[in-house]
């Protein structure tokens, strides 16, 4: 293992001088490529592609490391302390932005990936100005000016992209330079349209709420809100009272171990799902309903979760994956230097060592059993040892990026066992169908949900109606009941239909406790999983996926239900189990049925019975 490597593991991450640390181990593998390579502003990490080319890939892993060197070097006194990183950091931006330089960034287009990068680089400009922008020459300036100047003349995507240029147009005011005044508060003012309510946003898709809303959506207006010239603006009021609001409905994305939900896009950039809580630390946010103490619990938890995790290349890099390198779940712009985004939590070091985040005692949030959130249109669950949380979620949708129905559109995500996505499209084995109802009219080329004709969130269950084809509409009804939760479905189709009902899937170095013909569990190190069924199946298996399916685990097992249907109406009631943690065993569902529109069922001594209101529009 890398020494950098052992030096995160072994690191509490309690102190400033901690925090410090763990970014050097961060960042001195890469800048010692840089060295070697002799290409000040690029360093080339590995081969693997993304949509935009090599150079862009290699400068944007540079660029990415501002996020960290630019709070770590915020006052002179840091930045002669860190002359190595300041130095390299420097010399980077300044060859990167002349154009007679042969490390010249260039010309940019439409819609550029390096518009992106230009959000760290402005931030590093800002947090730094007094000991680097202000010691440049004239001909200096005029270069990273000119240079940063091209996002005023292209066109960028209406999302979270606004913020990069956002935030240079933000430099240029506080640095005093030639920017387009309208184009900032057209820029502000866009944003304005994605908010929704209680801190929530979404990212210029209203189907997709995911990590973007707190690693960007929340994670851009607090810095702004630091680093504008205009503090008496009332966009800044707004930006901090939704920064303030958003913790408390954000920490139950979290357990009490500091993991963090898997949910969307972007799960390549790992411990940037605290950054909020950087951001928020940053911006001296007054919470609501929260405290800084537990801010800095999730952040600091959240951290050392990933730091134990073997997320690093031999070389020391950090790779592309989530626990485990692996580009089957990557999307398309997910290039060797991408993770690197991550460094945007270590905001917090621009942050003096008398600052109250670093003098508070970090507290545990206490967990909502169950929460109802409508604007990431989830109900989320954490058990009553606060260490496995389950996001029941329905109507969220991603078109335009790899895996969307899996990363988006499946039952319940779970911190202990995560979910998978599809290695190929012919088996089964390739679909890796954990959590979700799959369906094809042959044995080959399942499909699962892409798209909600109609959904609800309610307080005690999720409602989905999909139709795979015109002929054939499927309702299902997810109710949670930790460590299970039941699964109904109403299937109308014209056609003859194969339906595979796929439950958790868990690490397959475990032990099967029961494998009959209505039920299977499957106890794991990390924690048991099962399926067992109250109407007919043709077969109850427990399914070996393909390798690299699984976001957190390399090889899994997954319990699985087979249905094969003829034209018609079809009721299907089954459970799922996937309960984390070592319990040698699990509450036992003992009936559930269906009585008209009520689901009644009994686990262990306790009956439950529940009015699903949709029924009356099916039955």
């Amino acid at each position: 293992m890398d020494p950098f490597n052992q030096a995160l593991k072994k690191n509490s991450l309690h102190s400033r001088r901690d925090m410090e640390q763990a970014l050097l181990a961060l960042i001195a593998p890469v800048y010692q490529v840089m060295k070697e390579q002799k290409t000040p502003g690029r360093f080339h990490l590995s081969d693997s592609g993304a949509v935009y080319d090599r150079s862009r890939q290699d400068i944007e892993g540079f660029l990415r490391t501002l996020w960290g060197v630019g709070p770590l070097c915020a006052t002179k006194e840091k930045a002669a302390e860190f002359n190595e990183y300041f130095a390299a950091a420097n010399e980077g931006i300044l060859a990167g932005c002349n154009p007679n330089s042969p490390y010249y960034w260039g010309q940019l287009e439409d819609y550029d990936q390096l518009f992106v990068e230009m959000g760290a680089l402005a931030t590093y400009l800002l947090l730094t100005k007094d000991h680097f922008w202000d010691t440049l020459s004239v001909l200096e300036k005029e270069q990273l000016h000119s240079w940063m100047m091209q996002i005023n003349t292209h066109k960028i995507p209406n999302t979270n992209w606004l913020f990069f240029r956002i935030l240079v147009n933000t430099f240029c005011q506080q640095a005093g330079l030639l920017f387009p005044h309208e184009q900032l508060q057209a820029d502000l003012a866009a944003i304005e349209t994605y908010y929704l309510a209680e801190g929530w946003y979404f990212d210029g898709y209203e189907n997709q709420i995911d990590y973007y809303i707190p690693f960007a959506l929340q994670y851009y207006p607090l810095l702004f809100s630091v680093l504008t010239p205009n503090q008496s603006s009332p966009t800044v009021s707004n930006y901090r009272k939704r920064g303030a609001i958003f913790a408390k409905h954000f920490k139950n994305w979290f357990t009490n171990q500091g993991a963090a939900l898997p949910f969307g896009r972007s799960q390549t950039y790992r411990f940037a799902q605290s950054a909020y809580f950087a951001a928020a630390a940053f911006a001296h946010i007054e919470f609501t309903d929260f405290s800084l103490a537990e801010a800095k619990y999730l952040l600091l938890a959240n951290m050392r979760h990933w730091f134990a995790q073997p997320i690093f290349t031999e070389e020391g890099f950090l790779s592309i994956g989530y626990h485990y390198p692996n580009l089957v779940m990557a999307e398309g712009y997910n290039a060797p230097g991408s993770p690197y985004w991550a460094l945007k939590n270590f905001i917090v070091l621009a942050l003096p060592e008398a600052d109250p985040f670093w003098q508070v005692e970090a507290i545990q949030p206490t967990f909502d059993a169950k929460t109802r959130n409508p604007y990431s249109r989830m109900l989320l669950i954490h058990s009553e040892t606060g260490n496995e949380l389950q996001a029941f979620t329905c109507g969220q949708h991603s078109h335009e990026h790899a895996h969307g129905e899996s990363k988006y559109e499946k039952f319940v995500y779970s911190a202990t066992f995560g979910f998978s996505v599809a290695k190929g499209s012919v088996l089964p084995k390739q679909g890796a169908f954990d959590n979700t109802l799959a369906i094809s009219e042959t044995t080959t080329h399942y499909r699962t949900v892409f798209g909600y004709e109609d959904y609800q969130i309610c307080d005690e269950y999720t409602y989905g109606r999909w139709q795979p084809w015109e002929d054939c509409q499927i309702d299902s009804f997810i109710i949670p009941c930790y460590p299970w939760h039941l699964r109904l479905h109403i299937v109308e189709t014209k056609r003859r239909v194969n339906l595979l009902a796929g439950s958790f899937s868990a690490p397959d170095y475990g032990e099967s406790l029961i494998e009959s013909i209505d039920e299977i569990r499957y106890r794991s190190k990390v924690g048991t999983i099962g399926i067992k069924i109250f109407t007919p199946t043709d077969k109850l298996e427990l399914t070996r996926p393909e390798p690299n399916t699984n976001l957190l685990f390399e090889k899994t097992v997954l319990p699985q239900a087979a249905y094969k249907l003829a034209p018609g109406r079809h009721v299907i009631l089954l459970a799922c189990l996937g309960q984390g943690g070592n319990a040698a065993n699990s509450p036992q569902l003992l009936n559930a049925r269906l009585e008209g529109s009520q689901l009644v069922w009994q686990m262990g001594q306790q009956d439950y019975r529940l009015s699903l209101s949709q029924l009356a529009t099916i039955n």
